[in-house]
């Protein structure tokens, strides 16, 4: 069993963040410049990235890019499964990348219109199969949107090193979901740090990196 990590001041957390404030600001302003002609494969990465690395997830979409899998009529499962990376449960998710395409017209038509982020992510649950709370937030914050906790674990754990919860949640019901967002809200206002920064300098302190 992996020990826990040990906690963090906020002091502590304030330094690193002015270690890496440029970085990360740098890579916010990456999302969103995402076009919208790019949407459908941000989408089908966040439909990997469940119990699979980042890492394999975008290698796993740089292939399906360069098959042309949202153009051409192609079984995905076999570009999931590659001797360099693999991507877990990857017959279900070849199976939700599937549907992404066969819907993604009228996914593109409420992602262009004047929703909301919060009502957008909700819309996005609810009509793409495969797409949790934490995979929707993570799409609209890969394409711009702002405001959203990606609730995965290396933020479930950082949030429990500087205090904001008492244990890791073994469950996330969109209530719980809710509720965590609230509390990583309230206290990135309190450390004086955008969540959503907040949010990409916990998972570089988990990772060693500032991905996406």
């Amino acid at each position: 069993m992996k020990k826990p990590l040990a906690p963090i001041t906020i002091d502590e957390l304030r330094f690193l963040y002015e270690t890496k404030r440029s970085a990360i600001q740098s890579r916010l302003s990456d999302f969103a410049r995402v076009a919208p002609e790019d949407y459908f494969y941000e989408l089908a990465y966040c439909l990997l990235t469940p119990q699979s690395s980042a890492f394999a997830a975008d290698k796993a979409i740089r292939l399906l890019r360069q098959h042309d899998f949202l153009h051409r009529d192609l079984n995905p499962e076999p570009l999931l499964h590659q001797t360099e990376f693999y991507i877990r449960f990857h017959k279900t998710k070849s199976q939700h990348l599937l549907a992404l395409k066969e819907h993604f017209p009228l996914i593109f038509e409420e992602l262009t219109n004047s929703s909301s982020s919060q009502e957008l992510r909700e819309w996005l649950v609810k009509h793409v199969k495969g797409l949790g709370w934490k995979e929707s937030s993570h799409f609209l914050r890969n394409i711009g949107r702002k405001d959203m906790a990606i609730l995965d674990r290396h933020i479930l754990k950082n949030l429990l090193r500087v205090g904001v919860i008492r244990q890791l949640p073994k469950t996330l019901t969109p209530k719980r979901y809710k509720q965590l967002e609230k509390k990583f809200h309230t206290f990135a206002l309190h450390v004086g740090i955008p969540m959503d920064e907040l949010d990409l300098l916990f998972w570089s302190m988990e990772t060693g990196e500032i991905f996406k």
